[in-house]
Parts: C-alpha cells; structure tokens; sequence
C-alpha cells in the first residue's frame, strides 16, 4: 500500500510499525474533522482555477460518503495507511478516481492534520466546559438540598472554624466553574487557521486564498506568518493540558474529601450501592472507588501535561516527526476529564450527608467569639484573642 510521500522504494515493515505507532488509531477521531478541512480545501482550490468544477463536487461527495462509512465503522484507518491523512485520500482516488489525486494541491500533511485537530480541539473544549460546568451545577443541587448542614471547616486537617455543606459544596462549584472559564481561554489559541502554511513555508507558486478556507471552517483568524505554524505546535495542546490538570487537581481535593467523610470514623457522608463497589474477601465492605479514582485520575492528568511539554522543548523551527506524539498524552488528557466529568454529577446526586453523625468541637467558634469581643467592647483584636485562648484553657 502507498503513502502520500512513497516515491516506489519499499519502506522496511519495521520502520512503518515503529513511525507509526498508534498514530494510525489515534487518527480515528480526527476523520471527520480532515473530511471538512479537505472540502473546504476543494471549494477554494476550486473558487481559484486550481482544479475544476467537477473535481472539486466529485471530491467533496466521496469526502461526505467516506465520512459518513466511517461513522458507521464500515472503515478504519489502518497501521499500513501509516495515518488519517493517508487512509482519507487512498480511498477518495480508489472511490472517484484520478480527482482524488488533486486535493492535496496547495497543502502538506503538517496544516492538513493541524487543522482537523484545531476543529476537533474546538469541540473538545467546548465539551469540557460545558461538563465542567455541569459539574459546577450538580454541586450547587448539593448545596441546595443539605446546604444548612453544619460541617467543620479544617486547617492542617484540625476542626478550626464552623461551616456547612452550601460553603463547602460553593466552594468546589465556584473553582470548578474557574476550571470551565479557563478550558475556553484556550480557544484563543486553537481558533486560528493552519491551512495554507503547508509544510510551514507557505505555497510557493499556488494562488490559494486562505481566507476562504478560513471563513469556511469558522476558525477566528488566519495564522501568520506561515513560519509561526509549527513554532506553535504543542502550546494549544499543553494549555488545554494545564486547565485540564487544574480542574482534575480541584476535583481531586473534592473526591479526597469525600473519601474521607465516607469513612466509618468520619461518617459525614452515605454513599449508594449504586455509586460504590464491594470486596471479593470482606462482605461487609462498599468501597467508595469512583471518588478514589476521580483523585487518582488527577496524576494521569498531570503525567499529560508533563510529557506534552517535554515533547516539544528544545526543539528547533519547522517541523519535527516528534510533534506526532503530542496526540497521545492531549487525547489522553481529553478523555480522562471527559470520563470524570460524565460520572460526577451522577454521583454528588446520589451524596447524603449524615447531620446526625457530624459533630463539632466546641472550641471551634472561638475565632468568631473573639471577633464578638472586640466589636462589643473594643478592645484590640490580640488582647481578645488572648482571653479566649485562656477561657479555652480553664
């Protein structure tokens, strides 16, 4: 099977396996997204004279039918396809003939996999926003329903001063909500158009018009320089990774509190057999695993964003092979928070918190009996603090 770049020499089986990868399956997901790139790319080709009329309608009906058999798991990329961008453009030829073999007039795979990326990133973080702030709402309902519970607040994990289930439900959903307004800031990265830079040096000798392609796939601007393509490799990609890994740390702290209220010692909190797993040992037992994981998912988060970041340091301009592995750790990143994001609503639903079993440390209004003396008698705050300190003491 050829490859876009094959000139009839034959390519060492192991070299393809090892190049590569999981590429091949990984591109997968961006198929829909290279089939409206590539339609897109026609229509200008075609509003230019590049190609004919009838080439460019004969490409964009196989795109559409080959899109859609992919959906419909008729078609995979495959490892001999080498990549998406390969498997789309062998079977739009082999589908309509020697059109297919003039789409990629005016482009290089670089912009043509960047591009379907940059659509898909779009969604991708709109999605994450939108679970993010699902998320926000579901601890909201929480506070709604035991908002007037009272719960300890904890410094250096001591009882320290008095607060509730709204305050500590409000928090998480005000810093979860954070987390969705930083996941959209990334779009000022990813809304930006690559077509038309190619292998990062632009087309010499074919008029495109990148503005068209532009307009057509909705991006907010055209990229410029084209030499500034490439160099951004990895950045939109680490971004979505950091916000990723703040809204995962956030819900971490939030699942390790809840871990901890579920405990017998704390009984805070009452978790559902539906939301819980049991022992193969000890009958007695329900685990609270899906807030263990959602915590312990925050480190494959973090390990996303470490590895795209070290994919692309220190690497010189243009283009590098390198860059192909920026899609491991950003899909995985993607699909973590999007799994986390999906089980916890369902989840803090399910949540009861048990008033019964909550008991508070009779020291822990002493901050607010202190403020209480200073506003009643004037005093300064330390003298107050003292004598509180003392009556505690007696």
């Amino acid at each position: 099977m050829s490859r876009l770049w094959d000139k009839g020499g034959t390519l060492d089986a192991r070299v393809l396996a090892y190049t590569a990868g999981e590429d091949h399956a990984l591109d997968e997901r961006l198929v829909a997204y290279d089939v409206r790139a590539s339609i897109a790319h026609a229509r200008m080709l075609a509003a230019q004279g590049l190609i004919s009329a009838a080439d460019a309608a004969a490409i964009e009906r196989g795109l559409t039918e080959l899109a859609a058999t992919h959906a419909r798991g008729d078609w995979h990329v495959e490892l001999a396809d080498e990549d998406g961008q390969t498997a789309l453009e062998r079977r739009l030829t082999q589908l309509i003939g020697e059109a297919g073999a003039r789409i990629h007039l005016g482009r290089s795979r670089n912009d043509q996999v960047l591009a379907a990326l940059r659509l898909y990133l779009k969604d991708a973080t709109t999605e994450l926003a939108a679970g993010a702030q699902a998320a926000a709402a579901a601890l909201d309902g929480l506070a709604r329903r035991e908002g007037e519970t009272a719960l300890p607040g904890y410094t250096h994990q001591q009882q320290a001063m008095p607060s509730s289930v709204a305050l500590w439900a409000g928090g998480f959903a005000a810093e979860v909500r954070d987390d969705a307004a930083g996941i959209e800031s990334v779009l000022r990265r990813i809304d930006r158009s690559p077509l038309g830079s190619a292998a990062g040096y632009g087309t010499p000798g074919v008029p495109i018009d990148r503005e068209a392609t532009r307009a057509a796939l909705g991006f907010a601007s055209v990229q410029e320089p084209v030499t500034a393509v490439q160099l951004s490799r990895g950045k939109a990609e680490a971004q979505l990774l950091f916000e990723i890994t703040l809204l995962m740390q956030d819900l971490a702290r939030l699942a390790a509190d809840v871990v901890l209220f579920a405990t017998q010692e704390f009984a805070f909190v009452t978790l559902p057999e539906a939301f819980t797993t049991g022992s193969s040992i000890m009958p007695q037992k329900r685990n609270p695993d899906v807030f263990e994981l959602i915590r312990g998912r925050s480190a494959s988060a973090e390990a996303c964003l470490t590895e795209a970041l070290g994919i692309c340091a220190k690497l010189t301009s243009g283009y590098h092979r390198d860059l192909q592995l920026l899609k491991f750790p950003l899909f995985r990143g993607i699909d973590v928070a999007g799994a986390t994001l999906a089980i916890l609503p369902p989840a803090l639903n399910a949540l009861r918190f048990n008033a019964h079993a909550i008991r508070l440390d009779p020291g822990i209004h002493a901050a607010e009996e202190a403020n209480r003396l200073v506003v009643s008698e004037g005093i300064p705050f330390r003298e107050a603090y003292r004598r509180i300190a003392d009556k505690l003491k007696s």
